[in-house]
């Protein structure tokens, strides 16, 4: 028997697709007998809960749920008393429930398979079970094999904590349960260490890693490979990997002409999770895109009588910038090349408040969101002072249609 363990919590009921989606393509490509160890809290549905269970006697496997909201709440607690930030964590507390398996599985598991909801298993899962961890806590590929810096990256390895290549991604991992389970207290010590060092931004990871890093098992990259990596790559073939859609460039999407959009989707739409409600939420979110990109116009007709256009552009596109919103000689604009830069744009906004609209170009400054909540602190107002103008872009202009918003709808 296989062991496979999933974790989440899921506050608005529909992140459970991700992993049931996960579920089936573990199933379907799986010919041994599997027990899937499902770790959750209160914010599981009864709903979704049944759809779990059926799809895995739609495969004649195995489904045990593990609501920790009930049976170790205490623990929870201490997680969140040590790590404040794990509360309001974009990847919420649900990270954190994979520290807890060791002490959930019964104690006759000796080893067990931990995947993120956010992959797809295409191969069988045996391959990676009958790895033999031996005297190693843990197996898990280190994220330099993804290509990743861990010097620049991760600050447990830039501050000499972890040895960079021994710095590995939690999205796959093989546990070896006997040793773990005699490991809490050693864990307890990662988690006080990331709640007194917030500055280290990822959660459980950086626990593991404090942890065991020097006592995992680097595997090979097929457990665990990066979508990001592969469409950046130009990838077209599906090989027999863990696709491991991990944030950012490595969402699933509805767009088609990804192939692995498609990997993704030819699997969701196998579960009990895809139905009809799920194209009705997607068609009304369609709708309200619709309405959305009508009001555009009539937005910028509403707030531009008598007001002066200024533009807030990154360097590299100022040409290309210049010819889609046809910039005159004469109109305001401000390079976005540094802090500098964001300082400028607030006085000039000041002097030309109430007599100009600034379009703000630029998403990502300085590799993070445009901070639009400091203009909003400086006084100003959407659609009234300034206008989030990457919005009008088309395709063409580079920027490029993130359906992974349409997805999370349905």
């Amino acid at each position: 028997m296989i062991h496979v363990c999933y974790c989440f919590c899921d506050k608005t009921g529909r992140y459970a697709k991700f992993a049931g989606t996960s579920m089936l393509s573990l199933f379907d490509n799986t010919k041994s007998e599997v027990t899937v160890h499902l770790l959750h809290d209160e914010t599981l549905t009864q709903e979704n809960r049944d759809k779990f269970s059926y799809l895995a006697g739609r495969y004649n496997q195995r489904v045990k749920f593990y609501n920790l909201s009930e049976r170790c709440p205490d623990k929870i607690a201490e997680i969140i008393k040590l790590v404040p930030d794990a509360e309001k964590a974009a990847v919420t507390i649900g990270a954190f429930y994979k520290l807890l398996i060791p002490q959930m599985l019964p104690a006759n598991i000796k080893k067990a398979v931990f995947l993120d909801p956010d992959t797809i298993i295409n191969l069988d899962i045996n391959e990676l079970w009958q790895i033999e961890l031996a005297d190693k806590i843990l197996g898990g590929v280190p994220e330099i094999s993804n290509g990743a810096n861990p010097d620049k990256a991760f600050l447990l390895c830039s501050e000499g904590i972890v040895e960079s290549e021994d710095y590995f991604n939690c999205g796959v991992l093989l546990m070896n349960l006997e040793l773990l389970r005699g490991e809490e207290e050693i864990i307890r010590e990662g988690l006080d260490f990331r709640g007194k060092n917030p500055k280290h931004k990822y959660l459980e990871q950086t626990v593991l890693n404090y942890c065991f890093s020097a006592r995992t098992l680097k595997l090979p990259v097929k457990f665990n490979r990066f979508v990001r990596l592969e469409r950046a790559g130009k990838e077209q073939i599906i090989e027999e990997k863990i696709y491991h859609y991990s944030g950012g460039a490595s969402r699933p999407g509805i767009d088609l002409n990804d192939v692995f959009n498609r990997l993704w989707l030819s699997y969701f739409i196998k579960t009990p999770l895809f139905s009809a409600e799920s194209l009705g939420r997607l068609y009304e979110q369609f709708q309200k895109n619709r309405n959305e990109m009508k009001d555009v116009p009539l937005k910028i007709a509403a707030i531009m009588p008598g007001k002066m256009r200024a533009f807030f552009i990154e360097p590299a596109k100022l040409k290309t910038m210049t010819a889609a919103f046809a910039i005159k000689p004469y109109e305001e604009v401000i390079l976005a090349e540094n802090e500098k830069s964001l300082k400028q744009l607030i006085e000039a906004m000041k002097t030309y408040k109430g007599m100009s609209v600034f379009f703000i170009l630029t998403e990502k400054f300085l590799k993070k969101k445009f901070p639009i909540e400091l203009l909003q602190r400086e006084g100003f107002t959407e659609d009234k002072d300034f206008v989030k103008a990457w919005n009008f872009l088309p395709d063409a202009q580079g920027v490029k249609f993130d359906s992974y918003s349409l997805l999370k709808t349905m």
